[in-house]
């Protein structure tokens, strides 16, 4: 009998939707980068969320590589976003898309902004071996059972994750812990900490130092071509001249998490929910920040996916 072919990506029953034009560079080995959708939904206010989702799109472009939006679109998986449809998930129909909640959103034909875990597995679908993102989940604070599926991600899915570290709201330690039981390298990108989103970071070291895109392009292709199948973090700090005051930051979050414990705040609504509680707290620094940092993770994955492209492709039976 004969076996059954596999289908290309892109094929109906798959739900994946590849842009054409993120197809064609990709097909000509040329550098893509992704970008998650949350942000626009759910990480920004309006209009500085669509304004930001396009101004990261053009860094990407500006720094030698094609960018492509990802998000649930009627139930399609759609890897590149036209404006209108960057416009759309601005206006607040978008439910909030991790991996657990795919089925459901494709199946029901419903249209959703996807997390970096779910970012992850549609890039990586397609293809795309860098996504840039403002910070990664991890564990939050408190008892430590709840966990962003973005850990699970990192560790079972080949794409490296440009951040600005992860999100200071998060229990960090435990967090940087966590990455390193699941066996997913963190570079620092001319760091030797890991970065704390609104500000540089402390104390907690990266796994290794990066201070050139060539060189971090080079860690990721030997880190696949050995056949490890784990993502990787390419911590990026925010710039010097946006960062965040650190008391005024440390002071916000605290505030933050009393108030979410008193509202009865809790699981996936608890990020949200934060970040606009510090925003509010510090008077808009924070997301002055937040958009500074994210513009910045764009620019540079774009430069590590354009030094990445220019080395061999990886073989077969590579990841």
């Amino acid at each position: 009998m004969d076996q059954p072919q596999p289908r290309p990506p892109g094929h109906p029953a798959d739900h994946l939707v590849v842009a054409d034009e993120v197809a064609a560079t990709l097909a000509d080995g040329r550098a893509v980068v992704a970008l998650e959708s949350t942000i626009i939904s759910h990480g920004l206010p309006s209009p500085q969320n669509v304004e930001t989702a396009l101004d990261c799109a053009a860094h990407v472009r500006a720094s030698g590589a094609v960018p492509a939006t990802v998000a649930v679109i009627d139930g399609s998986l759609r890897v590149g976003l036209s404006v209108d449809e960057i416009e759309r998930l601005g206006s607040g129909e978008a439910e909030k898309a991790s991996l657990r909640d795919l089925g459901y959103l494709l199946a029901e034909g419903r249209t959703g902004s996807t997390t970096v875990a779910a970012t992850m597995f549609a890039s990586h679908r397609a293809g795309i071996r860098v996504f840039a993102t403002g910070g990664i989940g991890g564990v939050h604070r408190g008892d430590g059972q709840d966990i962003s599926a973005d850990l699970t991600a990192l560790a079972t899915t080949p794409v490296a994750v440009v951040c600005a570290g992860v999100k200071a709201v998060l229990d960090l330690p435990r967090t940087v812990e966590a990455l390193e039981t699941l066996g997913v390298p963190v570079v620092g990108q001319k760091t030797g900490v890991m970065p704390e989103f609104w500000t540089r970071g402390g104390d907690l070291p990266v796994s290794v130092r990066s201070d050139r895109p060539t060189t971090t392009a080079g860690i990721l292709h030997a880190h696949w071509g050995c056949g490890l199948p784990s993502g990787v973090v390419v911590a990026n700090p925010i710039p010097v001249t946006d960062e965040a005051d650190p008391q005024t930051i440390a002071d916000a979050i605290a505030g933050g998490l009393a108030a979410a414990d008193a509202a009865g705040v809790h699981g996936r609504d608890v990020t949200p929910f934060l970040l606009a509680h510090i925003g509010q707290t510090t008077r808009g620094a924070s997301l002055a920040a937040n958009v500074a940092l994210v513009k910045h993770n764009a620019a540079v994955a774009a430069e590590i996916a354009a030094a990445l492209a220019a080395l061999p492709t990886l073989g077969v039976g590579r990841n």
